[in-house]
């Protein structure tokens, strides 16, 4: 495993991470359900949803390091047509996020803790768009000589959920703190993410 951390290089390793941070501070769904459970339920509520979704993302993790790693092992050139097409999905999702308002509808939220915690999970788990994220995303950070792909994928996608929980939590209780006053953010923080999605996918493909 400290064979492939420092086989990526310390230069790939900060480009994922800052990477992963664009992602992880986006409002998508996840954000918003923690954010409207805090808002909801207090700060309580919103660290349990965010949690929740954390534990939703690791099992993408899992599932995702199975079929990448089956994928490219039976086909090594699809590595490349994945890289294109996750470059692809990007600017997408960049499009997606500018045309976002951000606002949070009332009542997506939950108001105890562990109902929050459970939908979160459950809703994050079977959501299809984290794992075709992450399909996208991971992929542009594996290299098959440095070893097993479906480990390269595990290290990679747990320090992406990792950080997306923290992240999440953050956004939960802060939402409890501040109440609607973080929802008036939302859409700018769209716009910022949208520009910042837009030169991750440049950046893949160009390289």
């Amino acid at each position: 495993m400290w064979d492939i951390i420092t086989g990526i290089g310390l230069h790939n390793l900060l480009a994922f991470i800052g990477g992963g941070l664009v992602v992880n501070l986006t409002p998508g769904q996840d954000v918003f359900f923690a954010t409207a459970s805090g808002i909801q339920g207090g700060p309580r509520a919103g660290v349990m949803a965010g949690l929740g979704v954390g534990l939703g993302a690791l099992w993408h993790v899992a599932l995702s390091a199975l079929g990448l790693s089956a994928l490219i092992a039976a086909n090594p050139e699809a590595l490349s047509a994945i890289k294109y097409a996750g470059a692809g999905y990007l600017l997408y999702i960049a499009w997606k996020s500018w045309r976002d308002s951000g606002e949070i509808a009332p009542g997506k939220g939950q108001r105890t803790g562990w109902a929050a915690f459970r939908k979160g999970a459950l809703t994050n788990m079977l959501n299809p768009k984290p794992i075709l994220f992450m399909l996208a995303f991971l992929p542009q950070f594996v290299n098959p000589s440095l070893g097993p792909v479906w480990m390269q994928i595990l290290l990679l996608g747990t320090i992406f959920g990792l950080t997306g929980t923290m992240i999440t939590v953050g956004y939960g209780y802060l939402a409890g703190r501040a109440g609607h006053a973080i929802g008036a953010r939302m859409g700018l923080l769209n716009k910022v993410a949208a520009v910042l999605f837009a030169g991750l996918a440049a950046r893949l493909i160009t390289e």
